[in-house]
């Protein structure tokens, strides 16, 4: 992977990339290969940074590998067609990966994607928006929270193509969920918190697909850089579908409902340990140097214990008094 400088490193530390970033520095190779599972769609398009799987008719979940080194997306997102429109879930971390998959989507249902939606405001989901921008017919419609729209635009302050583009955002309601009819597909965009103050969930109502933006991670350990812990877990749990359901989340490979019981199962473990430490008076630093993830849980990427510290330390954001 290419060095990192200072200024970037700076730049991107408090977002989902920054964490992926260092991942990919120093995961050993072995446990990268747990990113890059075997699909559990039918992969349709391939590229180092990652790929497009098909998880429905009409529908294809992006999953992202950038422990390889390669950040054109990061994240994960996906594509969801109907008769009359087709949704872009995500803006990813570059131009380069949203116009991929807007180039994807041409291909497989022969139009331009018409919506984009964001799950939140982080960098790796939002920064590369402009990629969508096209001469064949202009940029899809946006759409996001109030939240995610603003924190977007305080991030790309310097980037004046970055913040048109947000402020054209239609702002989906507050609190409550609202729909996008794709034609003969709805789209469920339901709003949530936990892993920042406005997270967006998207479930393809009539193929029991959800897409669950950072909300949900599979087989890496999440950041909480700026969580909510006791509101991270009580969205996951809302998010709890049928047993048939399939999960596309921020990061990580499709999960089941046996990925999604592992995650909750891990994110119940660090609570547990956050709430005892504050018992007995530890520093997150302490606290975080000291956890181990159960054998029980299975293997999670996780380069660095200094990203315990980061979960003990929004955990004990919650309990100061």
């Amino acid at each position: 992977m290419a060095h990192l400088s200072r200024r970037r490193f700076v730049a991107d530390a408090a977002s989902c990339a920054g964490h992926l970033a260092l991942a990919a520095a120093a995961t050993p190779g072995g446990l990268r290969k747990l990113w890059a599972r075997t699909a559990t769609g039918r992969t349709v398009a391939r590229e180092p940074f990652g790929a497009l799987e098909r998880v429905g008719e009409g529908t294809w979940a992006m999953i992202s590998t950038p422990l390889g080194g390669d950040r054109t997306t990061v994240c994960n997102g996906g594509i969801v067609a109907g008769r009359d429109a087709v949704l872009v879930i995500e803006g990813f971390f570059q131009p380069q990966g949203a116009r991929w998959v807007a180039e994807q989507a041409h291909q497989l249902t022969g139009r331009w994607p018409t919506h984009l939606a964001l799950t939140h405001w982080h960098a790796d989901h939002a920064n590369g928006i402009t990629g969508y921008g096209r001469e064949e017919g202009g940029a899809p419609a946006l759409r996001a929270t109030e939240a995610t729209r603003d924190q977007s635009i305080e991030a790309n302050r310097a980037n004046a193509a970055t913040v048109a583009a947000l402020r054209e955002a239609e702002l989906l309601p507050p609190g409550v969920p609202s729909v996008l009819d794709l034609g003969g597909r709805v789209v469920r965009a339901v709003p949530l918190d936990g892993h920042t103050t406005s997270d967006l969930a998207l479930e393809v109502e009539d193929q029991s697909v959800l897409f669950g933006g950072d909300l949900i991670w599979n087989g890496m350990f999440p950041n909480y850089v700026n969580a909510t812990p006791s509101r991270l877990s009580v969205s996951v749990r809302a998010l709890r579908r049928e047993a048939t359901t399939l999960y596309v989340p921020g990061h990580g490979g499709l999960a089941r409902q046996s990925d999604l019981n592992r995650y909750l199962d891990l994110l119940d473990e660090v609570e547990r340990a956050a709430r005892n430490a504050h018992r007995r008076g530890a520093s997150a630093a302490e606290a975080g140097a000291q956890f181990t993830l159960p054998a029980t849980l299975g293997e999670w990427v996780l380069f660095s214990p200094a990203f315990f510290e980061r979960a003990f330390g929004a955990w004990y954001r919650e309990l100061a008094p």
